[in-house]
């Protein structure tokens, strides 16, 4: 019987993580910094599918409005390797799509089948995020 609760308790918080699969970016509008940008989306109404704002999941860049000028100057370098990724890729794909707590569309980014985040990453422009409180950029 434990078992059974148990295995429905798991199948319940399984459910209660909502995804909605993948998608296609017709077209990038926007790009605000190194991990959030506006697009259009192929396959969608129009309604929810123009000009809708993207956050890479699972990291975090520095802001443009940083506390400190390191983190401005970070943040301008995830910015411009965000854009020339994001401006050259011929396939841009979200997957693994969640909706934000501020509304906004929450996936995996990929362009011509490379990870953008893992990109960032790599290049020590952003951290692993997991949603909770940011933690600082700046040293002092």
């Amino acid at each position: 019987m434990f078992l059974k609760i148990l295995l429905i308790t798991f199948i319940s918080f399984s459910a209660s993580a909502t995804e909605y699969g993948n998608a296609t970016v017709s077209e990038v509008r926007t790009i605000f910094d190194g991990d959030s940008f506006r697009a259009d989306i192929n396959g969608w109404p129009d309604i929810i599918s123009k000009s809708v704002p993207i956050r890479i999941l699972g990291i975090d860049t520095p802001e443009m409005r940083g506390k400190c000028q390191e983190e401005k100057l970070l943040a301008r370098a995830a910015k411009q390797h965000s854009v020339e990724l994001l401006r050259s890729g011929k396939v841009i794909e979200l997957t693994n799509i969640q909706r934000g707590k501020y509304f906004r569309i929450l996936a995996n980014v990929i362009i011509d089948g490379e990870s953008l985040g893992n990109s960032l990453l790599s290049n020590g422009l952003a951290r692993l995020y997991d949603g909770g409180k940011r933690g600082t950029w700046c040293n002092s």
